[in-house]
């Protein structure tokens, strides 16, 4: 079995960071062109991993030279661009939000089965140890029933990581099409989705833009979230926490209580109802601050996945599930009321 031949398209933070030297470290993947349409940044990306570079998305898709892509544009651009490799044969990993409506996420789906090759969301969180941990505990009935839970997403925002500052397509509503719901609220609804095991049904919300005087898109964002099975719990996503980046989630059950990466030595608190606490030292969470530069296992999983034709932990479906619980959101904060998902 050779080594899987992968473009990235879009060179900007989030493919520095994560994408581009993951793919470089793999071992049964190798990376052979890059995209952005900024002639400078693919060239100096390309001329880093020893790669070619391209200005056009299309011309690298129709050069033959790759099996995988890893979209990193924009918002606006993800489902045009995954649609089209996956017409061209190619395997995605997308970025998320995956697309801005739910038509262009079935049109993705759409594309995906119609062609046999995979679809995955880099939705990263499932990823994280934490986060497993407490699936399962949840899941084996440790917990008992579960009454309630509130989760956070925040930090200063973007600009401060982003490759064009406060310039950047985060903040213009035309390209990003939403802001921090978009940008972590997404992360913590798929999060949620997979760790309660239940699919998220209502939503009320209030998304705002009052820290990012520069901006078009919210930066702030507080919605309530209902259940399935009538869990009620809280999901905070804001480019205006200051100090320090804030990504816990504290879930309330009937026989304890579930602290998420809220400690900073422990990832894993289990309070339980007796008195016991039981902690967790699972490894820190990826962080923007720290140049995430510590393995996300997105990558690993999607090579996996493309190599030994598994099904992606976060499939078309899923990533589509998640930004389902957002539009809600959106729609909610529009008409002032609680919406169905």
């Amino acid at each position: 079995m050779g080594k899987l031949k992968v473009g990235v398209i879009g060179c900007g933070s989030i493919a520095q960071h994560r994408h581009l030297p993951e793919y470089a470290l793999h071992q049964d993947a190798e990376l052979v062109a890059v995209c952005d349409i900024v002639e400078e940044r693919a060239k100096e990306v390309a001329e880093k991993y020893g790669v070619k570079p391209y200005t056009s998305y299309e011309e690298l898709l129709q050069s033959g030279e790759v099996e995988a892509v890893s979209v990193c544009t924009p918002n606006y651009l993800h489902a045009p661009i995954s649609i089209a490799a996956l017409n061209e044969g190619i395997h995605v990993l997308c970025e998320k939000p995956m697309a801005t409506s739910k038509e262009e996420a079935e049109a993705m789906i759409e594309a995906a089965e119609k062609s046999g090759k995979k679809l995955m969301i880099a939705h990263n969180q499932r990823f994280v140890k934490s986060h497993q941990k407490a699936r399962q505990l949840i899941k084996n009935g440790e917990i008992g029933k579960i009454y309630s839970f509130r989760t956070a997403f925040g930090h200063p925002g973007p600009e401060s990581w982003s490759v064009e500052g406060k310039e950047g397509w985060f903040f213009k509503k035309e390209q990003a099409f939403i802001g921090a719901m978009g940008d972590l609220g997404v992360h913590k609804t798929d999060l949620l989705r997979y760790v309660l095991g239940e699919e998220i049904t209502e939503v009320g919300a209030f998304v705002e833009t009052s820290a990012k005087d520069f901006a078009d898109v919210d930066d702030n964002a507080v919605c309530v979230l209902k259940t399935e099975s009538g869990i009620i719990g809280t999901l905070a996503a804001s480019w205006s926490y200051v100090g320090k980046e804030d990504n816990s989630t504290v879930i309330y059950g009937e026989k304890a209580i579930l602290r998420l990466e809220e400690d900073p030595t422990y990832s894993l608190v289990v309070q339980y109802a007796n008195g016991e606490v039981v902690n967790y030292q699972l490894g820190k969470i990826q962080s923007n601050e720290e140049g995430g530069q510590k393995n996300s296992y997105v990558i690993e999983n999607f090579v996996d996945c493309v190599l030994n034709d598994r099904e992606p932990l976060i499939t078309g479906e899923e990533g589509m599930k998640s930004l389902a619980v957002i539009l809600a959101a959106l729609k909610s904060n529009d008409t002032k009321q609680i919406t169905r998902v």
